[in-house]
């Protein structure tokens, strides 16, 4: 399969396009930034935002999937992360439908549901949107973008709502949000080969023994996630903040330390 991974030079951008080349596919590269020292893959420069840029690359590539991973990693002003996260989206969509590419994997965010109380129990890809940042409002509407997409084109997307994307994690929530790099790399492949799955919502975590998320969904798409971070249980030192961060599902992302106006700094 010859597939589209945008923001290739990211954190999770190395992981994926090393693993998807590794499992044999042809990955073309797409980011802002130039092709990491040692890159092998095609390689595309540009921005996601640009609709002529993104419609340049595809008509140059023939792609069979799109894998998107594009977008501001953190918490800024509403419209950054609108332009950010939907805007990117949209753009990508629009070229996978004059070139007819039919499946789409998108790098979600729990924080998309992030202000769910961890009281209500585990979550399901039934849970209602519930954002804890503007930054998982951008999630959020690039789902329901996805969803439309899907509805009136026809193609196959798949929102993977991505916890914490760690070599290994690092505090007591991460035990139970970790996604390992050989998992992410797994979930990845899953919803770009899952035979038809329309719109669909996986959560992204590995396979955690504090899980807070359901994994069905997932598997349901073929996703077999291997690793649990429990093994590193006995690394992890407790924090004052870890009460607080296990109020809701977003972590430290609901708290009031990220609260501030929709339009400005």
């Amino acid at each position: 399969m010859r597939v589209l991974v945008t923001g290739a030079a990211g954190s999770l951008g190395r992981v994926v396009t090393v693993g998807l080349a590794d499992r044999g596919h042809d990955v073309v590269g797409l980011d802002l930034v130039p092709a990491p020292e040692g890159t092998t893959s095609t390689w595309h420069e540009a921005d996601c935002t640009d609709a002529d840029a993104v419609a340049a690359v595809f008509a140059e590539e023939r792609l069979d999937a799109v894998v998107h991973l594009a977008g501001v990693p953190e918490e800024a002003s509403l419209p950054e992360e609108l332009t950010s996260h939907v805007i990117t989206t949209a753009a990508l969509l629009d070229a996978m439908v004059t070139h007819r590419v039919q499946r789409l994997v998108y790098a979600s965010s729990n924080h998309a549901v992030g202000r769910t109380p961890r009281a209500a129990g585990e979550l399901t890809e039934h849970a209602l949107p519930r954002p804890d940042t503007y930054y998982g409002v951008g999630k959020v509407a690039a789902e329901a973008l996805l969803r439309l997409f899907v509805d009136r084109h026809g193609i196959d997307a798949v929102a993977c709502r991505i916890g914490s994307f760690l070599e290994e994690p690092t505090t007591l929530r991460a035990l139970s949000t970790w996604l390992s790099h050989d998992d992410g790399v797994r979930m990845v492949e899953a919803a770009l080969t899952a035979p038809a799955p329309g719109f669909a919502v996986l959560y992204g975590i590995s396979a955690n023994t504090r899980a807070w998320w359901d994994l069905e969904p997932g598997r349901r798409l073929g996703y077999e996630p291997l690793d649990d971070a429990e093994q590193f249980a006995d690394r992890i030192v407790a924090r004052p903040e870890d009460e607080a961060e296990a109020e809701f599902v977003g972590g430290p992302y609901a708290t009031p330390a990220f609260h501030r106006p929709a339009l400005g700094d």
